[in-house]
C-alpha cells in the first residue's frame, strides 16, 4: 500500500545472508573433528552446547552488579547474558549476518566471570599476578576448551573456530602483526590455544562477534540503570542530568504527563535500547556500504570495527558510562559490599593454595607434587567457577567469620 515501508528494509522478517556474513557451511571447523549434525548448522550446535553446559547454569547465581540475595528482581549474569543474546540476534538479523553465531558468542561471553562480578576478578587477578594474572575472557576460553567435561572424546565443548574467535576477539585484535600484545600481557590460555588452532589474534573478529560485543554495551548501559533505580541508588531526577536519558525522559513526560515513576523508568529502558540499536544498525550499514567487504575474511582484514555507535551516540554513551561509574558502581553501599566480597575471594584463594585438600573431591587430586604455577591456576579455575552462593558457603565452612554482603 502507498506510504507503507517494506518491513525487510528495517530489519523484520527473513533476509538472505550477506556475502560478508559467516557461512556455517564454510566453517573452519573444530579442534577435534566431528561428524556434522544432519539437522543443525555448526553454529546452532555451538549455541546448543553452550546452553546445556554447567557453566551456563552457574551464571544464574553470579553477580552482575548486586549480589544475588539482595533481591529477586536484580539481574544476574544469566539474565544479563540472555538480554545480550536477544540484542545480538536483532543486530545480526538487521545486518544480514548469521544470527545463530551472534547468539552463541553472546551466550558464552561471560563464562569466565568469577563470583561477585568484577570484584572477584580484580581480587583473583591480584592473587594470580605471580603466575600470569587472571582475565575473565581468557577464563571463558579455558572453560569451553578444557574445564567443561561432558564428552567422551574431548575436554571442553569443542566449539567451532568462529565461535572461539568471537569469544576471544569480540572487543578487537589482541596483538599486532608481529605478535606483540596490544594491551598489557596476552593471557597464556589464549596464546596456548591459538598455537593449536590459530585464532588470528592480530585481526578483527567477524561481524557476528562485533554484534555480540556491542550488544553487551547496550544491555548493561540500559539495564544497570533499571537495577540502580530499583535499588534506590539512582533516581529519574538524577538521570535528567545525563544527555541521553534526559532527552528520552522529556519525550516520555510530554506524552504521558501523569505517568508514575516506575512505568516512566520502563519507558526509558525500552526507548534507550531502541535508540542504541537503531543507531548501531544505521552506522554499521553505512560502514559496510563504504568498505564493501565481500566475505567474512574481508571483514576481519578491514582494520576497523564495522559495528559501532555513531560518533554522536558514542559521546552520549561515554557520558552515561561515566555517570553510572560515579553514581552506581562506586556508590558507598556498593563499595562496602564489594570490599567484603573481595575479602571472601582472597581468603578462599589463600586457604586453597596453602592446602589443596581444602577443595572438594575432584579438584584436589594430583596437586601434591604440582608446581606452584599449576597449583595456583587450578585454584583459580575452581574459584572462578563458583557462584556467589557457593563461595559464601565455602567461606562459612572454612572460616569462623564471613563478611556480611547484605
Amino acid at each position: 500500500m502507498d506510504g507503507e515501508r517494506d518491513l525487510g528494509d528495517i530489519g523484520f522478517g527473513y533476509r538472505p545472508r550477506a556475502a560478508y556474513a559467516c557461512d556455517p557451511t564454510r566453517s573452519r571447523g573444530r579442534l577435534v573433528d566431528e561428524v556434522e549434525s544432519p539437522t543443525r548448522t555448526p553454529f546452532q550446535r555451538d549455541r546448543d552446547r553452550i546452553i546445556h553446559s554447567t557453566a551456563f547454569r552457574r551464571l544464574k547465581h553470579k553477580t552482575q552488579v548486586f549480589v544475588a540475595h539482595e533481591g529477586d528482581h536484580f539481574r544476574t549474569r544469566l539474565t544479563h547474558t540472555i538480554e545480550v543474546a536477544q540484542i545480538a540476534r536483532a543486530l545480526a538479523r538487521a545486518l544480514r549476518c548469521d544470527e545463530d553465531l551472534a547468539e552463541a558468542i553472546a551466550l558464552v561471553h561471560d563464562f569466565g566471570h568469577t563470583p561477585f562480578g568484577h570484584t572477584g576478578e580484580d581480587a583473583l587477578n591480584e592473587k594470580m599476578e605471580p603466575w600470569g594474572g587472571f582475565d575473565h575472557n581468557a577464563q571463558s576460553l579455558r572453560v569451553v576448551t578444557k574445564l567443561e567435561r561432558r564428552y567422551a572424546e574431548f575436554d571442553g565443548l569443542n566449539l567451532t573456530w568462529e565461535t572461539l574467535e568471537g569469544l576471544v576477539k569480540h572487543n578487537g585484535p589482541l596483538t599486532d602483526a608481529a605478535g606483540n600484545c596490544l594491551k598489557g600481557q596476552l593471557p597464556q590460555a589464549i596464546r596456548d590455544y591459538s598455537e593449536l588452532h590459530d585464532l588470528e589474534l592480530d585481526r578483527f573478529a567477524s561481524l557476528e562477534a562485533q554484534c555480540a560485543a556491542i550488544a553487551d554495551d547496550v544491555a548493561y548501559n540500559t539495564h544497570d540503570i533499571d537495577d540502580g533505580l530499583r535499588a534506590g541508588l539512582l533516581t529519574l531526577d538524577m538521570l535528567e542530568q545525563v544527555s541521553l536519558p534526559a532527552g528520552i525522559l522529556r519525550g516520555v513526560r510530554e506524552r504521558y504527563p501523569a505517568l508514575d515513576p516506575v512505568r516512566a523508568g520502563h519507558e526509558l529502558m525500552r526507548r534507550q535500547i531502541t535508540l542504541f540499536v537503531e543507531d548501531v544498525i544505521a552506522t554499521a550499514t553505512a560502514r559496510l556500504a563504504l568498505v564493501k567487504p565481500g566475505s567474512a575474511d574481508e571483514v576481519r582484514a578491514a582494520g576497523e570495527a564495522m559495528v559501532t555507535f555513531s560518533t554522536a551516540m558514542a559521546v552520549q554513551e561515554k557520558e552515561l558510562k561515566a555517570f553510572l561509574y560515579r553514581n552506581m558502581y562506586r556508590h558507598p553501599e556498593v563499595m562496602r559490599v564489594r570490599a567484603n566480597a573481595d575479602t571472601i575471594v582472597r581468603d578462599l584463594f589463600d586457604v586453597y593454595l596453602a592446602d589443596p585438600k581444602a577443595m572438594p573431591e575432584g579438584w584436589r587430586e594430583g596437586l601434591d607434587k604440582a608446581s606452584d604455577r599449576v597449583k595456583a591456576r587450578h585454584v583459580a579455575d575452581f574459584l572462578a567457577g563458583m557462584t556467589d552462593t557457593y563461595a559464601l558457603k565455602e567461606h562459612r565452612r572454612l572460616f569462623d567469620h564471613t563478611p556480611d554482603l547484605v
